[in-house]
């Protein structure tokens, strides 16, 4: 995935179901989880406790990032910098992951007859 910090990125394209098991195992220590998305160890973790990021914990409290977790470290740092504070940053997530969520509801078949509309 590039990286890129325009204003207009919107949340990532449905993956397919190979890279979805990719995309959502937590392989990355945070030092290497900062040192990818380019910011540093104490900005992920206070990007996890503003609840912007949940990264999976080992058993013994490790955490573990995936490729989901940069992507939405990266949509962070591109709100950052356009502007928005983390507050802000939190609604446009919740809006995001909302829209998405609708989204994939919206392409589900149906399994209720649908009403004809007068």
């Amino acid at each position: 995935m590039s990286r890129s910090t325009t204003s207009s990125a919107g949340p990532p394209a449905a993956p397919s179901a190979g890279s979805a098991v990719r995309s959502t195992r937590a392989v990355y220590a945070i030092s290497v989880a900062a040192e990818l998305t380019g910011t540093a160890v104490q900005n992920l973790r206070v990007y996890e406790r503003h609840g912007l990021v949940e990264p999976s914990r080992t058993g013994g409290g490790t955490r573990r990032y995936s490729e989901d977790d940069l992507t939405r470290v990266r949509r962070v740092l591109s709100l950052l910098a356009d502007g928005l504070n983390l507050a802000g940053i939190a609604l446009v997530l919740q809006l995001e992951d909302d829209n998405a969520r609708l989204r994939r509801l919206a392409d589900q078949p149906s399994t209720a007859p649908q009403e004809a509309h007068r």
